[in-house]
């Protein structure tokens, strides 16, 4: 579906405009036009942004393949940016679902392409809406915003995980189980995918903040610095708890090993303790009826009786001389 905004030249704005409207609003250069393509019907996106806008062929086949990571391509006339909301997944919330969002930026227009909704353009879209003086601060003002709100977007993201990896550090302690280390790779793959979107984001940004582009005004970009900034900041975060996540793969084969020792420990002490029962038990045979040779007093009550005292002392006495050698 498209949606579309324009605030002409005398500050009136028009919703919805149709396509022979759009064609006299790209003339206005005192005016700004919003074009929003919401990925349902994609022929008429690409009927629009080639006849009517005169986008090169290839810049359109990139915005409506979704495939790409963030980047900013300057054409004749405008600028062709990709940059990605990213959110958590509404099942997991070890799972980064990112959206990709497409835009072309005139001199007085600026179109948006998304496949599914992103919040932070209905965001600055529903504030173009409530106060028309949005639009009236220029394409590179419009821009901004809807960048910063994509960044701001980003950081609640970083604290749900943040807070989720040190949930599962106290996991790692008290139950370190399979499951918590299904969990440790699920967030590692998750931090992975942020690293994937916000270092190609930064730089994107970067190039908004420091490049000269005929499309955007030289004093816009002390805007851009500032998100520029965010996500710089932002970035570093994520790289920490990256770290996070290989520390707490690390403390949770760590556990996993000690308590394995604690386990060969108990066997290994339990084994001693028996061996020399074992040897008794094997060398007398338990055998305590008459034997049929000289050896009688074996099986007389005396000789039961110390094998009975030996069976109990030794092995009390092995554990306190392991206690008193801190082997146990």
């Amino acid at each position: 579906m498209i949606h579309s905004m324009y605030r002409n030249h005398l500050g009136e704005v028009v919703r919805e405009v149709s396509s022979d409207r759009i064609l006299s609003a790209l003339e206005d250069l005192q005016g700004l036009l919003w074009v929003h393509f919401d990925g349902e019907d994609e022929p008429a996106a690409r009927e629009l942004l080639l006849d009517t806008f005169k986008f090169h062929p290839l810049a359109v086949d990139d915005a409506l393949d979704e495939i790409h990571v963030p980047k900013v391509d300057s054409w004749d006339g405008y600028l062709y940016l990709v940059l990605h909301a990213i959110q958590l997944s509404p099942e997991k919330e070890r799972i980064i679902s990112n959206n990709e969002v497409d835009f072309f930026v005139g001199r007085n227009y600026l179109v948006t392409y998304s496949v599914r909704a992103v919040p932070a353009l209905q965001r600055v879209w529903e504030s173009c809406q409530r106060d028309e003086r949005n639009l009236a601060s220029g394409v590179e003002r419009l821009l901004y915003q809807i960048c910063d709100e994509l960044v701001a977007d980003t950081m609640p993201v970083i604290e749900a995980m943040d807070d989720a990896i040190d949930r599962l550090e106290d996991v790692i302690f008290s139950h370190p189980t399979s499951k918590v280390l299904e969990d440790i790779f699920s967030y590692k793959r998750a931090m992975v995918q942020l690293r994937r979107i916000l270092m190609p984001q930064r730089e994107v940004i970067n190039k908004l903040a420091r490049g000269d582009f005929p499309a955007l005004a030289p004093e816009s970009r002390m805007f851009f610095r500032d998100v520029y900034d965010h996500l710089v900041r932002m970035y570093d975060i994520s790289e920490g708890l990256r770290d996070l996540v290989n520390g707490a793969l690390d403390t949770y084969l760590s556990v996993s090993s000690n308590r394995m020792n604690e386990v060969m420990k108990a066997l290994t002490i339990i084994t001693t303790l028996f061996m020399p029962l074992a040897f008794l038990t094997g060398f007398f045979g338990m055998n305590f009826f008459q034997p049929s040779g000289e050896m009688v007093l074996w099986t007389v009550k005396p000789a039961f009786y110390v094998l009975l005292a030996a069976i109990v002392l030794v092995p009390a006495g092995m554990y306190l001389w392991m206690r008193r050698r801190a082997w146990m």
